[in-house]
């Protein structure tokens, strides 16, 4: 974890800071187009852990590569303890292999989920389509009897 020895947040305007890639809350979730409340629900989860000078939160380019990490685990539909994880492999394994066959593994049960889902959405499609074409001879029979 990158510490910095100061009392304030460090701004973006400060070079030093900004080489050594550290951010403050507002930059962070700016970039990432999340809000500050979601930043601090993945800290309290144990996914990031930002530096802080005194209850400034700093995040380091580790955080930040960490969050997007978690982001798109998250549209892609895994949830948090498998998010979790994924990234607690990450720092157990510097080969990164055993973390590469546990994606493998939660790939292959989430594609397997959604494939299911995709299936029961084509059924679902295609018995409203029928309702809608019933629903409308219908209709048309009900003006034509007027």
């Amino acid at each position: 974890m990158v510490m910095i020895e100061r009392d304030v947040a460090p701004e973006p305007t400060d070079t030093g800071a900004a080489q050594a890639g550290l951010k403050g809350i507002n930059d962070v979730a700016a970039h990432l187009g999340i809000t500050h409340r979601a930043l601090r629900f993945y800290e309290d989860k144990g996914l990031i852990e930002p530096a802080r000078v005194g209850n400034v939160r700093i995040y380091s380019r580790r955080d930040v590569a960490r969050m997007q990490l978690i982001l798109r685990g998250k549209r892609l539909g895994f949830s948090i303890r498998e998010i979790k994880e994924f990234l607690d492999l990450y720092d157990a394994d510097p080969t990164q292999i055993e973390q590469m066959q546990h994606l493998i593994a939660q790939i292959r049960v989430r594609l397997r989920q959604l494939e299911r889902q995709h299936t029961a959405l084509q059924m679902t499609i295609a018995e409203l389509k029928t309702m809608e074409h019933q629903a409308g001879e219908r209709v048309a029979q009900m003006s034509a009897n007027r």
